[in-house]
């Protein structure tokens, strides 16, 4: 199935958005130069809704996401990134409380790795999940200065200890 790809820069640097005919499949935190059945179609309706959907959030405008999202996983990631969603804009949560939300209060090690797998940052907030004892811990790999920059985009930093 044909994709297509725009990217565009951000406070958080490049941003590329892939999208399918109807959906947001994924965001990438670099540029997108060529990639496999991956078009650049800088001017398709969905990925055009998506970067001003971004763009409002990163201006502090937006709150919520109506850009339509498709994603694949596990049972159990959808699960995490169905409970993701349900985080409000500007609160935060532990990976234990994601664990004991979708009912594997056991699972906090897997929350973590369901939250790395998310393939759709930012709109789907892995951001707000941070540790129990109120620390930054992973986002993106190694790119917790990103997951800074949007939880004060949301004014939810005060709470959090570096």
């Amino acid at each position: 199935m044909t994709q297509y790809f725009l990217t565009f820069h951000c406070i958080l640097g490049p941003l590329s958005i892939v999208a399918n005919d109807s959906s947001i499949t994924s965001i990438e935190f670099e540029v997108i130069e060529e990639k496999e059945d991956c078009l650049f179609q800088p001017d398709h309706p969905i990925l055009q809704q998506a970067e001003r959907e971004l763009l409002e959030y990163f201006q502090g405008e937006r709150k919520l996401f109506s850009v339509p999202i498709f994603y694949e996983g596990t049972v159990f990631q959808r699960a995490v990134w169905e409970a993701l969603l349900q985080i409000p804009y500007g609160e935060t949560c532990s990976y234990q409380d994601i664990a004991e939300k979708i009912g594997k209060p056991k699972a906090v090690r897997a929350v973590g790795q369901a939250n790395k797998a998310n393939a759709i940052p930012i709109i789907i907030p892995c951001h707000r999940v941070i540790g129990k004892n109120k620390k930054l811990t992973g986002y993106a790999g190694k790119q917790i200065d990103k997951k800074e920059s949007l939880l004060k985009i949301e004014k939810a930093f005060e709470e959090i200890k570096l």
